[in-house]
């Protein structure tokens, strides 16, 4: 399922970008496909770095996916850089603690107009819930937009209930 994120409102120009996410679930294993078109050379991209767990990895550009869990729900960060990490929350940004995991599988293309970025991301076996797909966008100038497949806010907020917006069997 091939779905598009938009930029919140408020926040930087886009200047023509454009992101699609495909998304598949099976069993514990959520498979991610983010393709960002047009002038892909305006963006910031983190440096290539080995596949370790990162924190912080949100304030640059970085492609996102958040889980229902139980009542709580999962945050997986995937860098351009090959750097992740994954979040396990109690409740809206409420005990926040790393999930022990696999490292992700993450790659990254690159073609005139396009950078695809693919990640198989393990899941703890209660994050079986609603999905929220999400990506913070960084310019060269500095500037950030962020994506999503819903905006319920006023403000840029991927933890928020009803940025879940997804339903996967």
């Amino acid at each position: 399922m091939r779905l598009p994120l938009i930029p919140h409102p408020t926040t930087a120009d886009v200047g023509g970008l454009t992101l699609e996410v495909e998304v598949r679930r099976a069993g514990r294993v959520l498979s991610l496909e983010y393709a960002l078109g047009g002038p892909v050379e305006m963006v910031r991209w983190p440096e290539g770095a080995a596949r370790v767990h990162s924190d912080g990895l949100w304030r640059t550009t970085c492609f996102e996916a958040f889980v229902g869990a139980g009542a709580g729900y999962v945050e997986a960060n995937l860098s351009p850089s090959g750097a992740w990490a994954i979040y396990e929350f109690d409740g809206y940004r409420d005990g926040m603690r790393t999930v022990e995991a696999p490292a992700p599988f993450i790659v990254m293309r690159q073609a005139p107009g396009q950078v695809v970025l693919t990640a198989d991301v393990q899941l703890p076996p209660d994050a079986t819930g609603p999905i929220g797909l999400c990506a913070v966008i960084e310019r060269w100038d500095g500037a950030i937009s962020y994506w999503a497949l819903a905006h319920p806010s006023d403000k840029p907020d991927f933890h928020h209930p009803e940025s879940f917006a997804l339903e996967l069997p």
